[in-house]
């Protein structure tokens, strides 16, 4: 076996093969980020393969869906995207040299047919199977032809011995070739089929190593088969455990799977869930929070656990709030932008965004989140009656007249500010919040805000003066 210490003699190759049936979900996203991290751990190449052979679900959406979710994560293909639909042509020659070399045979039996043998099995107490009516043997007669009936293809599976192979997740599987019947490779149509066209990909592809969700182990056996029949060199396979949800069921479509695309829509950046999914099923150490240079650097096969990682979106937002605070102010600005608009954000003679959003991403979990916080630069105040009642006191009032008077004799920055307002505030016996809280309330219509001082620097001297000029 591969180890991580010791590269592998040929260059190492990864790939990520959704169905475009919907959506990129969490589990397919860790999946393609632990393939191209190990091929980037390598200088390797990861592959990029959509599986689009079953037409009565696969659709361009879901294909698109896919590529956006991959795009927005910054996991960079270096080959493909490759179609399955468009290798039809190489699909049908292999199976025409496996006709020819005997390891695979058409069969005439019927869906309705197949069915009644496994029914008869069931009834006997065996495993309900194909019963190789159409299996070709030394000295057998097979039925007649039917007239008119198109045959399937079926894989001659060995009817003797193991499929064994080193899973790196989960070690040593072993499964029974009598547990698996001679598989349909290619429909009536001629259509191949999901297991057959991975193999045969895997091997034009030349996959070094297939890591992807448990739910594919029983395929393994069936596509290990396939490959040793063709001739073709093994992978080594991954099989990496399930997600589950916050209260311990396996993530599904109709119990909490999103789309990845939802995630930046409610504002989380691309490095905080790739950061999280990372910790889902690996680990380096201690070590929580890590750039994604960091994790090629540091993934490998051996210390990915073959235990189910349960997701917690309160650890997801914390991730998301340190990877905020380490992001440039002008992108974050460019992510809020659009959600402050369309909350009717004015932006014409207003603070810098970038620079507001750098006051305050350090109280936010997402982009959303801080967009909104940075809203109050960028409506007129509306301050309720009530709080103004409550705050705005005779006590006050000659304290805001002095704060006005003194607005134009300081440098209008957030020291000179601070200093200037601790000098009102001994003149008239008053204690900060005392004045800062009609302050923020005049300016901002809000009672919670970052420091006054910061505050009214950003939304610069001549606002200031206009909108506590109304009050006075």
């Amino acid at each position: 076996m591969t180890t991580d210490a010791t590269p592998a003699a040929t260059p190492v190759r990864t790939r990520f093969a959704p169905s475009p049936t919907g959506f990129l979900h969490l589990g397919g996203a860790r999946t393609a980020l632990y393939s191209w991290a190990y091929a980037r751990h390598f200088g390797g190449t990861f592959v990029l393969r959509i599986e689009d052979t079953d037409l009565e679900r696969s659709t361009p959406e879901a294909v698109q869906a896919i590529l956006d979710g991959m795009q927005w994560l910054g996991l960079d293909h270096d080959e493909g995207p490759f179609y399955q639909m468009q290798r039809m042509d190489r699909y049908r020659e292999v199976i025409a040299q496996m006709l020819e070399a005997d390891t695979a045979y058409h069969c005439y039996c019927t869906p309705e047919e197949v069915e009644a043998m496994r029914e008869r099995l069931r009834a006997a107490g065996e495993k309900p199977r194909y019963d190789g009516t159409w299996r070709p043997e030394p000295g057998k007669v097979l039925p007649a032809v039917p007239e008119g009936r198109k045959p399937v293809v079926r894989f001659r599976n060995p009817l003797d011995g193991d499929v064994t192979w080193h899973d790196v997740v989960k070690g040593p599987i072993t499964i029974s070739n009598k547990e698996l019947d001679d598989l349909v490779i290619a429909r009536t149509d001629g259509t191949p089929t999901y297991n057959f066209c991975v193999a045969v990909d895997d091997w034009d592809m030349r996959i070094t190593h297939v890591l992807r969700g448990d739910d594919h182990v029983n395929n393994t056996p069936r596509q290990i088969n396939i490959l040793r029949a063709i001739g073709a060199p093994l992978p080594q396979y991954g099989h990496l455990p399930m997600i589950l949800g916050s209260d311990g069921q396996k993530l599904s479509k109709r119990h909490g799977a999103v789309s990845v695309m939802e995630y930046p829509a409610q504002g989380f950046l691309p490095e905080a869930m790739l950061n999280y999914l990372a910790r889902l099923g690996w680990s380096h150490g201690d070590d929580e929070v890590f750039s994604m240079e960091q994790f090629c650097e540091w993934f490998n096969l051996e210390h990915l656990t073959a235990s189910p990682a349960q997701f917690n979106n309160e650890k997801l937002a914390w991730l998301n709030n340190h990877w905020i605070k380490q992001a440039d102010n002008a992108r974050l600005a460019e992510l809020a932008r659009p959600r402050m608009l369309a909350a009717g954000a004015v932006f014409d003679g207003a603070p810098d965004l970038a620079t507001v959003l750098g006051l305050l991403k350090e109280r936010t979990n997402t982009v959303n989140e801080l967009a909104d916080a940075a809203m109050l630069f960028y409506r007129a105040p509306q301050p309720d009656a009530a709080l103004m009642t409550q705050h705005f006191t005779d006590a006050v009032k000659p304290a805001l007249a002095a704060f006005a008077e003194r607005i134009n004799k300081i440098e209008w920055t957030k020291e000179a500010i601070a200093a200037m307002l601790k000098e009102v505030l001994a003149a008239h016996g008053l204690k900060m919040p005392q004045l800062a809280m009609p302050l923020r309330l005049i300016v901002t219509g809000q009672l919670q805000t970052p420091a006054i001082d910061a505050v009214l620097q950003l939304f610069g001297r001549d606002e200031v003066m206009a909108r506590v000029a109304r009050y006075l």
